[in-house]
C-alpha cells in the first residue's frame, strides 16, 4: 500500500485490539505508536479514534462481560476514559510524540458551529505536531450508546478534516464474501469501487464482548468517508506494528473515494439551502474569491441578516450578484466591526485574536 506525500490519515482502533483481560495491550500499543511516529517523521499527519473506555471501565468497576444498562455504560466510560487517555499518552511519549485527548459527540460533527470549533481545535493540534486521540463522549450521551458509533465517528472526523485515508484496524483483514470465521469458502475482497446492496448483505455483526461494531458499521463508515473524498481501508490490526504491516502490502480491503475531499466539501457548501445572511464585497474581494482566496475584512462593504459564527451566508458583489455560498467565521456583530479593516487590526478592534478570514477559502463554494 502506498500513501500520497503528506497524507492526512485517520486511524480507528477498536476495543478488542486495545484491551485484553480488562487491561491495555501495552506492548502492542507501543508498536503502533512507533509506526505512527515513523509516518509523522515522513511528513504525514495522523489522528487516532480510539475505543476502549467502556472496556477498561468494566474491569475497574468489576462489571465483567454481562450486558450493561445505559447508566452503567456511562459510568464505565467515565472511569475507563482516564485509563485510556493515560495509556495513549504513555505509549506515544515512548516514541517522542505528544497526545491530546478529544471527546466528541455526533452533534460536534454535524452542527455547523460545533463542527467549525472542533475542526479548528484539531487543526491547531496537528499544526503543533500533537496526535489527537479522539473518543466518543459516551459519559454524556443522551441516547443509548449505539453499535459502531466509533466507526461512524471516525468517518465523520475524516470528513471534517478532509483526510486522505481512513484506516479501520480490526481483527479481520478486510471484507469477505461471507464470515471467514465460520465459512472456509469465504473469499477476500481487496478492492471496493462502489458499495452495493450485495456487499451490504455480506456484513456481519460484532463477536467480541469488548467490541460494539461489526462489518455492517464499517460499511456505514465507508459510505460516509468515500462520499467525502476519503479512501477507507479495513485491515487486520492484531499483529505487532500493524501500520507497518499494512504499508508492507498486508492484506486489506480498500474502499475507493467517489470524489476528492475538497470537491465534496465544495459541493456541500454550494448546496446549502438555508442562508442566514449576506456579505457584500467590493470588486477586489470578488476577484480574489474567484481565484480561490479567502475573504478578508478589508474587502467587505456591507452585511445583511442576523447570522452567527458558522452560519451559512451568501456572498454577493455590490450589484447584488450571488458570487458564492460560505460559512462565516464571525457572528454579525463582530463582522460588522471588521468591515473594511485590515487583518492586523482584528485583535485591537474585537479585543481578542479572531480568525484572519471572515470566510476561509475552504469554507465557501464559488458559484460564478
Amino acid at each position: 500500500m502506498q500513501l500520497k506525500p503528506h497524507s492526512r490519515i485517520v486511524l480507528k482502533i477498536g476495543s478488542n485490539l486495545l484491551v485484553e483481560g480488562g487491561a491495555p495491550r501495552s506492548g502492542w500499543l507501543s508498536g503502533l505508536a512507533a509506526d505512527v511516529a515513523g509516518l509523522s517523521a515522513d511528513g504525514h499527519t495522523l489522528v487516532v479514534i480510539s475505543s476502549g473506555a467502556v472496556a477498561l471501565g468494566r474491569a475497574a468497576l468489576g462489571i465483567g462481560t454481562r450486558g450493561l444498562s445505559l447508566p452503567e455504560k456511562q459510568a464505565a466510560a467515565a472511569v475507563g476514559q482516564i485509563s485510556l487517555a493515560q495509556t495513549w499518552r504513555d505509549a506515544l511519549a515512548e516514541s517522542g510524540l505528544k497526545a491530546a485527548q478529544v471527546l466528541l459527540t455526533s452533534e460536534d460533527t454535524e452542527d455547523r458551529k460545533r463542527h467549525l470549533n472542533a475542526r479548528a481545535t484539531l487543526n491547531t493540534l496537528l499544526d503543533a505536531g500533537v496526535i489527537p486521540v479522539i473518543n466518543e463522549n459516551d459519559t454524556v450521551a443522551t441516547a443509548e450508546i449505539r453499535v459502531g458509533d466509533n466507526d461512524r465517528l471516525a468517518a465523520r472526523v475524516a470528513q471534517m478534516l478532509g483526510a486522505d485515508v481512513l484506516i479501520l484496524f480490526s481483527d479481520i483483514d478486510g471484507l469477505y464474501t461471507s464470515d471467514p470465521r465460520h465459512d472456509t469458502a469465504a473469499q477476500h475482497i481487496p478492492h471496493v469501487p462502489h458499495i452495493t446492496p450485495e456487499l451490504e448483505a455480506m456484513a456481519g455483526g460484532a463477536h467480541n464482548h469488548n467490541s460494539t461494531g461489526g462489518m455492517h458499521t464499517k460499511l456505514a463508515a465507508a459510505k460516509i468517508a468515500t462520499a467525502a473524498g476519503c479512501a477507507m481501508i479495513i485491515a487486520n490490526g492484531t499483529t505487532a506494528h500493524p501500520l507497518k504491516a499494512l504499508l508492507d502490502n498486508g492484506l486489506h480491503t480498500l474502499f475507493a473515494p467517489t470524489t476528492t475531499p475538497l470537491s465534496a466539501r465544495k459541493k456541500w457548501l454550494a448546496g446549502m439551502l438555508h442562508l442566514s445572511g449576506e456579505i457584500i464585497v467590493d470588486d477586489g474581494a470578488a476577484k480574489a474569491l474567484g481565484m480561490g482566496k479567502s475573504l478578508l475584512p478589508a474587502g467587505i462593504v456591507a452585511l445583511h441578516g442576523d447570522f452567527e459564527r458558522g452560519d451559512g451566508v451568501a456572498i454577493k458583489d455590490k450589484t447584488g450578484v450571488l458570487l458564492a455560498k460560505g460559512l462565516s467565521a464571525y457572528d454579525r456583530a463582530d463582522a460588522e466591526k471588521l468591515i473594511g479593516k485590515q487583518t492586523r487590526d482584528i485583535e485591537a478592534v474585537l479585543g481578542y485574536a479572531g480568525s484572519l478570514e471572515v470566510v476561509h477559502r475552504d469554507d465557501y463554494a464559488w458559484l460564478r
